[in-house]
This record gives structure tokens, C-alpha cells and sequence, in this order.
């Protein structure tokens, strides 16, 4: 068994033909489902400017969330190995994406905001240094060609996703 390659699998099913299929921008939904054996269905469709479904998650959130739920298992890694002991752990990201002209568009950067409880806040220094080393081993971080970026902040400071 080789243990340094891992498959992934989903399958994806468009669920928004309202009974004319694309034939017209405005006539059709971007709902989608994704889902994976053994796990609950992720429906999915495109950011609410897009004439995407506010209640269903979108890509660009969901490449968010990749982002920021990788750090924090890398950063939990990391922890371990340098002796750090983290009691608890939370993020509020924030990711912007670009529209160019040509209707294309892509993400610029991602900020990460962990907030970081320790047994010892003694580590503090330490422990708020952890993010570079995390950072480069996070495989998500290291997929994208956009610059993700990390803002630690007090854990009784942490920022909740409306509070950007």
C-alpha cells in the first residue's frame, strides 16, 4: 500500500433545472448537491450575486472552510510536535475573490484569523509563531496560488463571521 497518495471521491449532481434546462442565463438554478459514501449531502449552488441560493453553501465558501479547517489541523500537528498544548481552537476567515473583465475571477488571498486557547499562555510567543511552520504543510494552503495568510488573535478576542 503506498501511503503517500490518497484518493478523494464525490460526485456531483445538478439539481436546478427548472424545466428549460440553460436556455436562458436567468431561466435556470444553481442548486447543486455534492455528496460522498458515507457522509450527509452538501447542497451546494453559486454565491447569491450569481443567482445562487443563500441558503446553500457556495464554492468560494467552501474553499474558505478548506482553508481554514487544514490550517487548524495542520496547526494542531504542529502544536504537538513543539511540545505547545492547545485547549481550544477557533478561526473566523476571510477570503477575497476578484472579478476580472473578461467575467472570469479568482481569489486574491485568504486571511485566516485563529484564535488559539493554551494550557500555558507562557507559549503564547511560540504558539503564535506555529502558524508559519502550519502553513507550509497544510496541503490545502499549498494547493492554491493565492497567498493565505494568518492573523492570531486573543481567544477571548476572537472574531465571529459577522463581525468582520
Amino acid at each position: 500500500m503506498d501511503l503517500s497518495r490518497h484518493e478523494y471521491h464525490i460526485s456531483l449532481e445538478w439539481t436546478g433545472n427548472r424545466g428549460t434546462g440553460t436556455e436562458s442565463y436567468r431561466g435556470y438554478g444553481r442548486d447543486h448537491v455534492v455528496r460522498s459514501v458515507g457522509l450527509p449531502d452538501l447542497p451546494g449552488t453559486a454565491d447569491p450575486t450569481f443567482h445562487g441560493d443563500k441558503d446553500r453553501w457556495n464554492p468560494e465558501q467552501l474553499l474558505l472552510a478548506a482553508l481554514s479547517q487544514c490550517h487548524m489541523l495542520s496547526y494542531l500537528h504542529v502544536a504537538v510536535a513543539h511540545g505547545v498544548i492547545v485547549t481550544g481552537y477557533s478561526d473566523s476567515a476571510h477570503g477575497l475573490l476578484q472579478l476580472n473583465r473578461d467575467n472570469s475571477g479568482e481569489f486574491v488571498q485568504a486571511v485566516l484569523h485563529p484564535a488559539v486557547g493554551l494550557a500555558d499562555e507562557a507559549q503564547r510567543e511560540l504558539a503564535d509563531s506555529l502558524h508559519g511552520q502550519a502553513n507550509k504543510v497544510c496541503f490545502i494552503a499549498r494547493s492554491v496560488n493565492f497567498p493565505v495568510l494568518h492573523e492570531p488573535v486573543p481567544p477571548n478576542l476572537s472574531r465571529g463571521i459577522n463581525n468582520e
